[in-house]
């Protein structure tokens, strides 16, 4: 099967994505200038640390405040899946729309409940702190991605599936889930065109690049990443490399068996013509892997209020990004027009990523200053590190896997006792997580991300990738029939091996 996709792109599809992106920049503009207003009129911010747990007067935000965290989640969980608020849900406006809304009523509860310095002081910290430095990332590694084609003509054994599947979950950790997926599942689906069964291809397709794969490094999967701007050291996830070969292998061994089995079924004719359509495999845009580098580059050494490898210049607030966005332009201006539109390239995907978590990192504050503050409560529940890591896996399954991790994340570093041994260091040493307790929870947020569609950000992308290509892929429920017979099983043995 040759891959690659057809050239006679739309190129009226590309001019309404160009669109899509001045729209995002404008609103993006727009939330800088609120942040601005804001800084000139409140007083400033106290440093201290009270953007967590209590406040300067001592009390903590009411449990009923979390609503509107739940609220947003519980958005992202149903509205795609109801007939009526489907197609309306689609448009990224209206997913804007409802995540500025439960934001809002968010930052309306600090003010009432609070003051507006508190306002001031969590929005500054969910935007500057956490939503920019976590977007221009995924931001960076989707559009310089976005830049490689992979083109030739390879025969679809499961060998040859079973290839790309195991290339993927090493990539991930490396370009992240979301720039392996893009880069790897359209080459896939051109590879399988001539097959009648892929469904269980993409699934598997799912769970190990878009998921399993991405645990090596932080920029692999977008909860590794926010527990590196909580300080994790950034070398720190590679301790995960037992459980993630072990899950890859497991996974890897299991799909080539089903492969080989679908494989036995498929039409003689539909085999013969595969494979008599062969050419060499060939690479455009590999300019975009010195880009992807360069990223992996930014997030390891380059710190903000720190000085730069070594130098006397310190890096200043959201340096890092905007060197990211460098390596972006870099991209832009080195990578062919048609290879993009090959790739059927758009900003849909990532601009839905950037509206709704917009309103996620805004109202995961509350939840966050209540767990700081009900660390001995949690401990008398959760104290085992399996209870971590089916506690965030069964969260991240049908919740979204960021926020779970970070839920979790600043749970566990309560808990842990300041004479604890075996810990990870976070912040310079002002505090630490014990490491058993952050590889259950690293491991649950990335794993069972695969166990649903809205697990991670990726498996939708996916999913609408396959579906316009024909591939007719399960229900919701239907792809939870999938992972719960495969996934839950090699959670148990990892849960009882390894945890």
């Amino acid at each position: 099967m040759e891959i690659g996709l057809d050239m006679s792109h739309d190129d009226a599809h590309l001019d309404s994505t160009g669109r899509s992106f001045k729209w995002a920049a404008i609103t993006l503009g727009a939330v800088a200038i609120a942040l601005l207003i804001l800084d000139a009129v409140a007083p400033s911010v106290a440093t201290d640390g009270t953007a967590h747990g209590a406040d300067a007067h001592g009390h903590r935000p009411n449990m009923w405040a979390i609503a509107p965290f739940v609220g947003i989640l519980l958005s992202i969980a149903i509205l795609p899946l109801v007939p009526a608020t489907a197609h309306w849900w689609e448009n990224n406006k209206n997913r804007l729309g409802v995540a500025l809304a439960f934001g809002a009523m968010t930052l309306f509860y600090y003010l009432f409940a609070y003051d507006l310095d508190k306002v001031r002081h969590v929005l500054r910290h969910a935007i500057f702190d956490e939503y920019i430095p976590f977007i221009m990332l995924l931001f960076s590694l989707y559009v310089i991605s976005g830049g490689i084609c992979l083109k030739g003509d390879m025969p679809a054994h499961p060998s040859t599936n079973t290839m790309f599947l195991a290339i993927g979950a090493l990539l991930a950790s490396f370009i992240g889930t979301t720039g392996a997926s893009m880069l790897l599942i359209r080459p896939l689906l051109q590879t399988n065109s001539e097959r009648r069964h892929i469904k269980h291809t993409v699934i598997f397709f799912i769970f190990l690049v878009s998921n399993v794969g991405g645990c090596l490094l932080p920029i692999g999967d977008p909860p590794l990443f926010l527990g590196y701007l909580r300080g994790v050291p950034f070398m720190w996830t590679l301790v995960l490399w037992p459980q993630w070969l072990a899950a890859t292998v497991a996974l890897l061994i299991i799909y080539f068996v089903w492969d080989t089995i679908a494989y036995s079924k498929e039409k003689p004719s539909d085999i013969v013509y595969d494979e008599l359509h062969r050419r060499k495999l060939s690479l455009s845009g590999s300019i975009n892997f010195v880009w992807l580098l360069g990223v992996v580059l930014c997030v390891a050494l380059v710190k903000p209020d720190k000085p730069l490898l070594g130098t006397g210049l310190i890096v200043p607030p959201l340096g890092r990004e905007v060197l990211m966005i460098v390596f972006v332009a870099l991209s832009m201006i080195t990578t062919p027009h048609w290879i993009k539109k090959d790739n059927q390239f758009n900003y849909h995907a990532i601009l839905e990523v950037a509206a709704l978590f917009i309103g996620i990192f805004i109202c995961m504050q509350v939840p966050i200053e209540i767990l700081h503050e009900s660390g001995a409560t949690l401990s008398r529940l959760i104290k085992e590190p399996w209870h971590f890591f089916w506690s965030t896996g069964s969260l991240s399954s049908f919740l979204d896997n960021a926020p779970t991790y970070v839920v979790f994340f600043e749970t566990a570093s309560t808990m842990t006792p300041e004479a604890a041994t075996s810990v990870v260091p976070l912040a310079e040493g002002s505090s630490h997580i014990l490491e058993i307790w952050l590889i259950a929870i690293s491991l649950g947020a990335v794993f069972m991300g695969a166990m649903t569609y809205i697990g991670n950000g990726p498996n939708f992308m996916v999913k609408s990738i396959a579906e316009q290509s024909g591939v007719k892929m399960p229900s919701f429920f239907g792809y939870m029939a999938y992972s719960v017979l495969i996934l839950v099983p090699l959670f148990v043995v990892i849960t009882i091996v390894m945890l």
